[in-house]
């Protein structure tokens, strides 16, 4: 598993900078689709029952490995704008330690993307179904 799944690391102060410069939210929903184009897909023998996340509209398939302590993942949807959010969930917490991850502040962070305020309820609730799992895999880690 690589430890950047963009092709290139992204981090989530990038993700911040560039949606701030982005005036509309038309404009900024484009930038998470083509974020989430520039995902790689999940290899078909990892879209397995046990890796789907429960709790979203699209679907969404999370994959964990954990190398030398910190948590690598792979993540893939069947939805460009879901893969996008995935890419900004991964920008938080992808290639760090159970403890960062459980530590860091994920409701901060989507509240100063302004994230939340402009998805649909369901949406919402998918973002909130994939940070759980992820927060799972990092409990289960320690």
């Amino acid at each position: 598993m690589s430890n950047h799944p963009f092709g290139h690391s992204i981090s989530s102060d990038d993700i911040k900078d560039t949606l701030g410069f982005v005036d509309s939210w038309e404009e900024r929903y484009k930038y998470i689709i083509d974020l989430g184009k520039d995902l790689p897909e999940l290899p078909g023998a990892k879209r397995t029952e046990d890796r789907l996340v429960r709790g979203c509209q699209s679907q969404v398939w999370i994959d964990e490995d954990i190398v030398e302590g910190r948590v690598q993942l792979a993540v893939d949807s069947d939805a460009f704008i879901v893969k996008g959010l995935l890419c900004i969930i991964l920008a938080a917490y992808n290639n760090r330690t159970p403890q960062d991850i459980l530590d860091f502040d994920i409701e901060a962070y989507f509240a100063e993307l302004e994230l939340l305020n402009h998805l649909s309820a369901s949406r919402g609730n998918g973002l909130r179904a994939m940070v759980a799992r992820i927060q799972s895999i990092a409990r289960s880690a320690l």
